[in-house]
């Protein structure tokens, strides 16, 4: 544990140098899972943060607090302004009271109606059958470049936008779905992000929903399984910076393991202006030309 503790401060200035890559970004989607923390005679919930940056920009950074307050992703993103899809925690309130755009996330609010199936089978099946019209467009235009997406989602995702607000005022307005009843829940849902769940047409690089995010603390939550707790708020930031190495590496498809041994060899005499030589995407393409030069020799 100390070995990988030793580590993860060696790491740490490749790590600050991952985050400002991606706090370049103009979007970026955002979310968060528990960490159990060791505590006196019992263990408490932290949080581990996953910011992950757009195409240009390909960098996943983990952050930890020791709770889910706000100062979380308002210390982390700082002055950062552009695009932050996330989930409807009202944490990130703060963040958009300064300029930061919301983009919501599709799938989330799909998750309600698809639980409120059990209890009103009828209108969740309505529901479901025009987000799977959404998606179906999402599908369509993967390939397009950024500018032939919006028109399509203009054209196309528009129109099914609007059946679906005039649904949700309708449903929401009716009389017939109590406001505490799951249904009820997922409709005051769709409304309060109404605009934020609408933001994605009006700019073809954005997505239809935080999957990434979610996809990005997918490895976290199997990991927890087999390693169950950190020992102390500093183990956790441990976890925090290690899981921005790794998943970094994952992205530009390196294997994690041979990319740290390798990093783990030339950092700590590494000038601090030369760090950016071992990020991934750098490290990447100088390894490749070299054995490139290797083998042509």
């Amino acid at each position: 544990a100390d070995w990988v503790g030793a580590a993860a401060a060696t790491l740490m200035p490749l790590v600050e140098a991952i985050r400002s890559h991606a706090l370049a970004a103009q979007r970026i989607h955002a979310d968060d899972t528990t960490v159990p923390v060791l505590a006196k005679g019992r263990t408490r919930t932290g949080r581990l943060w996953t910011y992950y940056g757009d195409k240009p920009h390909p960098y996943i950074a983990y952050d930890y607090t020791p709770t889910r307050g706000r100062e979380g992703p308002m210390t982390w993103l700082g002055n950062w302004k552009g695009y932050l899809q996330a989930d409807a925690y009202a944490g990130y309130d703060a963040v958009y009271a300064r300029g930061v755009i919301e983009v919501a996330c599709w799938a989330h609010c799909r998750r309600y109606f698809f639980e409120a199936q059990e209890s009103d089978s009828i209108r969740s099946a309505q529901m479901l059958g025009m987000i799977q019209q959404l998606y179906a467009i999402e599908k369509a235009a993967k390939l397009m470049t950024a500018a032939l997406r919006k028109d399509l989602r203009l054209s196309a995702a528009q129109p099914i936008l609007e059946r679906i607000k005039l649904w949700l005022d309708h449903a929401g307005s009716s009389g017939t779905v109590l406001p505490r009843s799951p249904m009820g829940q997922a409709i005051t849902y769709a409304l309060n992000q109404w605009p934020a769940l609408c933001i994605y047409i009006s700019d073809g690089r954005l997505s239809i929903d935080n999957n990434a995010a979610e996809r990005s603390l997918r490895r976290v939550a199997v990991g927890r399984k087999n390693w169950l707790w950190a020992g102390t708020d500093e183990a956790a930031m441990g976890h925090a910076v290690l899981w921005s190495l790794i998943a970094s590496a994952q992205r530009h498809e390196i294997d994690p393991q041979f990319y740290l041994r390798s990093v783990l060899a030339w950092l700590p005499a590494t000038p601090a202006s030369q760090v950016e030589h071992i990020l991934p995407d750098v490290w990447k393409r100088d390894w490749m030309a070299q054995h490139a030069a290797i083998l042509q020799a």
